[in-house]
């Protein structure tokens, strides 16, 4: 057995003679490093070859289902193998599962479960009876909804930049509805605020106008007795006239001089509503615009003593004095003297009537 284990491990140095003739330093070296090479250190008195290989060992586990060990497999400087077991912490894991990690942590104080609204609530959709999302979405769309009212803001910007960019077409979008109204003027100055007004108080309104003039008070009415009175004459003129119905509502506009303080003159504007059929009776007034004493002289010049109306007021309009001293035209006497247009202070006051009437047609004014 001696022999044949030298005979196993020569066998390579004697191939490296015969092959390399004459090179007798070099086969003793490759001896050398043969032997150096060898996995075990066999010696000749050893009984077995097979005595000294170390029995097999289990094959490294890679995924240890405890989790509580790990198996590392190392190498010796004689390359033999070596089991070297390490504890690992309970708390490490080979495959971290899948958690969800809420952006605001429940220590914060946050509420981070999905909070749904009351109105598609289980509950809510029990009680409707409606389905659920579908009842939610038949309540949105429905009258005062959410979605009625982000439609009608969209319609009311669309309707916004349709009137700017063609402001006739203001009438055409904002008529009809159960409002109608007749202006006793076929003036635009005195139609397009109330017309505006109107449709901006109750939406919809048809506001038309028919001329109308006031034959028992003068020209110029002066007080406001005589200004609230012009204003009825306009509407009895019209209704006198039989092209509407008896109870069709009618706005009057007449504008007055009134005297405050001696020589102190103002023009004022009365907006007068008659609706014969619930029995209303409105009236509202325009801002005082001073009128210099000077122009309210000069109508009075104008005006005859034999004048018969002069106990009402002047034969001379004060808007066509005023227009003749300041180069306009008379209905924007206004304008050109305080900066303020005629048709911006009956718009507000128009607006005033309006709101008034909305109130006394719901019942909200005894």
């Amino acid at each position: 057995m001696q022999a044949e284990v030298g005979l196993f491990f020569s066998s390579p140095v004697v191939h490296g003679l015969h092959g390399a003739e004459g090179h007798h330093s070099e086969s003793l070296s490759s001896v050398t490093s043969s032997s150096s090479v060898l996995p075990l250190n066999i010696t000749a008195s050893e009984g077995n070859l097979l005595s000294s290989v170390a029995p097999p060992s289990a094959l490294p586990s890679f995924v240890s289902p405890s989790m509580g060990s790990v198996t590392h497999v190392a190498t010796s400087t004689t390359h033999q193998p070596i089991t070297v077991t390490q504890p690992v912490p309970a708390s490490t894991h080979a495959y971290h599962p899948t958690t969800f990690s809420p952006v605001i942590p429940p220590s914060k104080g946050g509420d981070v479960s999905m909070v749904l609204p009351p109105e598609i609530g289980p509950a809510a959709a029990h009680a409707e009876g409606s389905g659920g999302l579908l009842g939610w979405v038949k309540g949105a769309v429905g009258s005062g909804g959410l979605l009625s009212k982000v439609a009608e803001k969209a319609k009311n910007s669309v309707d916004s930049m349709i009137t700017t960019l063609d402001p006739q077409m203001r009438e055409f979008l904002y008529s009809g509805g159960d409002v109608d109204v007749v202006v006793a003027s076929d003036k635009e100055v005195k139609l397009s605020p109330v017309r505006e007004a109107f449709q901006a108080v109750f939406g919809k309104a048809t506001v038309s106008g028919l001329a109308a003039q006031a034959t028992m008070i003068a020209a110029q009415p002066v007080g406001f007795a005589a200004g609230v009175k012009a204003a009825e004459e306009r509407i009895l003129a019209l209704q006198s006239t039989g092209k509407l119905h008896p109870k069709q509502p009618i706005v009057a506009i007449e504008n007055f001089l009134v005297e405050v303080e001696e020589n102190k003159w103002y023009d004022v504007g009365v907006l007068m509503l008659k609706d014969p059929d619930r029995e209303i009776n409105l009236h509202t007034f325009t801002q005082l615009t001073p009128v210099p004493a000077a122009v309210v002289a000069l109508a009075q010049e104008d005006t005859p003593n034999d004048y018969p109306l002069r106990w009402s007021g002047l034969a001379v309009t004060i808007g066509s004095l005023m227009a003749s001293n300041l180069q306009v035209h008379h209905s924007e006497w206004h304008q050109a003297l305080t900066g303020v247009s005629r048709r911006e202070m009956l718009l507000i006051a128009a607006k005033v009537l309006a709101g008034l009437y909305k109130n006394s047609i719901g019942g909200n004014i005894i």
